[in-house]
């Protein structure tokens, strides 16, 4: 159990592949902007109990994979990251100010998988393994009725 991360009432292991590209897939991502944009996707995440594990930032794109607290979903994760991230380079880089018209760095849309250590199949298994009966279609219900 040393991979697994706890909170008050909660252990878990959700991990997460994030991908993202800059708008119009613009190759602007390299020297101080690239460096700035790893150090708010650090900032952002730290803020919001984000644990990053392995990140890469390309010149028109960038990947994570990330440990995420159960109470946070993926999608305000990346509006986080993106909305925050955006606004900050922007006010600080003016090259990009000219670049990218319209307030955003990043195109609209992420790719997100989740990750794990079984399959599909070995949860499903491990669930019909519990219990004996009684048995109510995909539902198995441990214990008096």
């Amino acid at each position: 159990m040393e991979h697994y991360r706890k909170s008050s009432h909660t252990t878990y292991d959700l991990k997460y592949h994030l991908v993202w590209i800059t708008k119009y897939r613009k190759p602007v991502m390299s020297g101080e902007t690239a460096l700035r944009v790893t150090e708010l996707i650090r900032e952002i995440c730290r803020a919001q109990d984000v644990e990053i594990l392995k990140g890469h930032i390309s010149r028109d794109h960038v990947h994570i994979f990330v440990s995420v607290p159960p109470h946070l979903s993926i999608s305000k994760l990346m509006q986080s990251i993106k909305g925050k991230s955006s606004r900050k380079m922007l006010s600080e880089f003016k090259p990009l100010s000219r670049a990218f018209w319209g307030r955003h760095i990043w195109a609209r849309g992420y790719f997100a998988a989740s990750s794990g250590n079984v399959t599909d199949e070995v949860i499903m298994q491990y669930i019909e393994l519990q219990g004996k009966e009684p048995h109510d279609g995909d539902f198995r219900i441990d214990g008096d009725l």
